[in-house]
């Protein structure tokens, strides 16, 4: 990272002293020239000539381009480069420039010759007045305003190679993005067939369903379909980005379902789900990560204890609250927490700024609580 850095420093470094040196081409012409090209490293005009591109390149590099460019908040950008625009239209840096080398000289006009008198009755013509002649005098600078045409070629310039550069580094962080949440959505997988769906659950499970069957309860044929589709939900969805809301809500009742029927008369279990859910997106798996942990360390043969689950859908955003007592082993917490750190990078890279995770742990009691932006 510090390589990248003194690299990038470099480049900048640079390029600025190419740019810096541009001014120099339209200096070099003739010795008077030369001389100005001597001192003018000295002078104000080239201070402010550097000074004023630089602030446009990274005011627009790195506040106005990501802050609203990136928010697709184009007529605020539209309106500030317009600004900075006019503000280099006004200070002309270029002309100003070249006004410190190309300072006008004033000759004296050439004498003018008395004229001869050919004709009788220019005897008695009276001369002109001083200051006066026939020929029309070169127009006076009144001091007017002059379009510095190079000043706007070099503005184009530095805001054009600004967004260019600006939208390298954005495609490059969202392909950097997407290949981190690629390796943690994989890595979620792994955890969540090791952890959720794990040779201790499916045993349960089965042998439930076994209990089911051999005593002719109409549930057992129900509960195979549940555990199929849960099996096949992971093997298959868990390979997209995002999932419909539903299909996450179907795998976590499936779920839910399931352990209810190892569930004893010491535990109470309230799961609720409120609003509606068709037109919300998720990433699979984010949320059973949670509830996993709820079973997997909520529950104890021999004290009471109440889970909570609750998931309430609103039109821009999904909000989910677990709640449980702890009875956990110390050599189960390391994986607990292993487990919940991977959720929490993926929900990093999925929803970066949308999405808020808050974990308490008081006494025996653990809270969930996470807020995902639509």
């Amino acid at each position: 990272m510090n390589q990248f850095r003194t690299s990038a420093l470099l480049i900048h470094g640079v390029a600025w002293l190419l740019f810096m040196s541009f001014p120099l081409l339209f200096m070099s012409q003739g010795g008077e020239q030369t001389l100005g090209i001597q001192t003018l490293q000295f002078s104000w005009k080239y201070l402010l000539f550097c000074l004023v591109y630089m602030f446009i390149f990274y005011f627009n590099t790195w506040f106005l381009f990501p802050r609203l460019y990136i928010t697709k908040k184009y007529i605020s950008y539209g309106f500030s480069v317009l600004l900075l625009l006019l503000l280099v239209l006004l200070v002309q840096p270029f002309d100003r420039l070249l006004g410190h080398s190309k300072q006008p000289k004033h000759k004296q006009p050439p004498p003018m010759e008395r004229p001869v008198m050919e004709h009788p009755s220019m005897e008695h013509r009276q001369p002109p007045p001083e200051g006066k002649h026939d020929h029309q005098a070169p127009p006076m600078d009144k001091g007017n305003f002059h379009f510095d045409i190079i000043s706007l070629f070099i503005f184009l310039m530095v805001v054009g190679l600004g967004m260019a550069l600006r939208s390298i580094r954005e495609w490059q962080l969202t392909e950097k993005r997407a290949i981190l949440a690629e390796a943690e959505r994989a890595n979620a997988e792994l955890s969540f067939l090791k952890a959720q769906i794990n040779p201790h659950f499916l045993y349960n499970t089965l042998n439930n369903i076994y209990t089911l069957s051999i005593t002719g309860h109409p549930a057992a044929a129900e509960s195979i379909m549940k555990l199929s589709n849960i099996m096949r939900y992971v093997t298959d969805q868990a390979e997209s980005d995002y999932v419909p809301l539903q299909e996450e809500l179907d795998c976590i009742g499936n779920f839910i379902d399931l352990q209810r029927l190892r569930l004893g008369k010491t535990v109470t279990l309230n799961y609720t789900v409120e609003g509606i859910s068709a037109g919300h997106i998720i990433s699979p798996l984010i949320l059973m990560t949670f509830i996993e942990n709820v079973f997997k360390y909520g529950l104890s043969n021999h004290e009471n204890t109440q889970i909570t689950i609750n998931i309430k859908i609103e039109a821009d955003k999904i909000l989910f609250h677990t709640q449980n007592r702890i009875f956990e082993k110390r050599q189960q917490q390391q994986r607990k927490s292993v487990g919940i750190s991977n959720t929490k990078q993926r929900l990093n890279a999925l929803y970066p700024g949308k999405h808020v995770l808050i974990l308490k742990s008081q006494e025996d009691v653990f809270t969930v609580d996470l807020m995902i932006s639509s």
